[in-house]
C-alpha cells in the first residue's frame, strides 16, 4: 500500500561532491526519489542558524509517495544522512544533511526505538518557519492531524506571530 509523506530537508555544511548546502539539499532531493515518487518539491530557502548551529541553513520540503512504512522510510532517510556524511553531534548543531518525516497520509504514527524513535506529525514542525514555509508552498492544504489546520494556516499563524511587536 502506498503512502504519501511530507519530508523536510536541511543542510548547513558543505559536501565534497555537492558543494554548498543548497547543492547538498538539491542532491538529497534526487536521492530521496529512489525511495518512491517525488510528487512535489519546494524551492531551497536560506534560513538563519538554529540553536548552537553557526552557519545559515538551506531548507526545502518534498512530497514523497512510497511503498515504505514509516519506520522503514525513517531508517532509509537516516542511512542517507550517514551516506552524505552526517555524524552524531550536538543537538541542533551544524550538519551536512538533515531529513525529517513531518507528515504522513496515514495521520499519526508513534513508535519508540533504540536507535530512531518516530513520531508523526513531527513534534516541532508547527514552530519552525524553515519547515512550514517550504512545506506550505507545495502542500498548503495538507492538514495537521492534531490541530486540523492546513499547513498554509499553520505557516500564517507562525509568521504573523513573529511579525507582531512585543
Amino acid at each position: 500500500m502506498s503512502s504519501t509523506y511530507l519530508i523536510a530537508l536541511g543542510s548547513n555544511r558543505a559536501h565534497h561532491l555537492y558543494g554548498r548546502p543548497e547543492g547538498v539539499v538539491r542532491a538529497a532531493m534526487e536521492e530521496v526519489a529512489a525511495l518512491g515518487t517525488v510528487a512535489a518539491r519546494s524551492n531551497v530557502a536560506q534560513t538563519p542558524p538554529l540553536g548552537p548551529a553557526q552557519r545559515r541553513f538551506a531548507n526545502a520540503a518534498l512530497v514523497l509517495e512510497s511503498e515504505l512504512a514509516p519506520p522503514s522510510l525513517l531508517a532509509a532517510l537516516k542511512r542517507m544522512e550517514r551516506e552524505f556524511g552526517r555524524r552524531s553531534a550536538q543537538r541542533w548543531g551544524d550538519r551536512v544533511l538533515d531529513l525529517d518525516i513531518i507528515l504522513w497520509s496515514g495521520g499519526r504514527w508513534e513508535s519508540g526505538g533504540r536507535l530512531h524513535a518516530l513520531t508523526i506529525p513531527h513534534a516541532e514542525f508547527r514552530n519552525r518557519a524553515f519547515v512550514l514555509g517550504p512545506a506550505s508552498a507545495i502542500a498548503r492544504d495538507w492538514r495537521d492531524p492534531q490541530s486540523g489546520l492546513s499547513l498554509a494556516q499553520c505557516n500564517a499563524r507562525l509568521t504573523r506571530a513573529r511579525a507582531l511587536p512585543r
